[in-house]
């Protein structure tokens, strides 16, 4: 149906792009990769460490490294830092598949981040709520740029939201489908 292209999770931290991308990727028969797993394994230090003695800068550098090589193969679903979008050349990569934005809301975010928050570099402020807005007004229009966009609610599960966006994928490829389903 989609011919090995790959399809590519944008959004925020705490989205949910690693959980609900293994699901996806089940579902479409694809394999799955997270982007920073990858880098860790690059850099041979947690993305923390390498926000910490590199500076994001490094850390950009080394999430476009694995993007290109990433986007090399076919038949992934592949979960994407949240700030992935912000390099124009990152996006010729992501270019390559399909882009989906799982948008959710910053109050969701917010409440989904407490218990990591020691995790996330960029989250390590006085105001982590604030910081999320933040970033979320910088990136935004970034993310819109996305071939598909899934609005997010707080009763979604990762299943019910990797069912829709399977869905969304398939009536994208093969708008006839539907009219032959009913």
């Amino acid at each position: 149906m989609l011919n090995g292209t790959n399809i590519f999770l944008i959004g925020m931290m705490g989205a949910g792009k690693s959980t609900v991308g293994q699901l996806l990727a089940h579902k479409l028969n694809y394999n799955f990769i997270d982007t920073d797993p990858l880098i860790e394994q690059c850099a041979g230090k947690s993305i923390s460490e390498i926000f910490a003695d590199d500076g994001e800068e490094t850390f950009r550098d080394l999430e476009q490294q694995v993007l290109s090589q990433v986007s090399a193969y076919t038949r992934l679903v592949v979960a994407t830092g949240g700030g992935i979008v912000l390099r124009s050349l990152n996006w010729s990569h992501l270019h390559d598949g399909i882009v989906v934005w799982i948008d959710v809301p910053v109050e969701i975010l917010y409440d989904r981040l407490q218990t990591e928050s020691a995790h996330r570099p960029l989250l390590q402020t006085e105001d982590p709520l604030q910081k999320l807005s933040d970033l979320y007004e910088q990136r935004r229009d970034r993310y819109a740029q996305a071939d598909i966009s899934i609005m997010v609610n707080a009763e979604e599960t990762p299943t019910d939201i990797s069912d829709r966006l399977f869905e969304m994928i398939n009536n994208r490829i093969d708008p006839d489908r539907l009219k032959h389903d009913h």
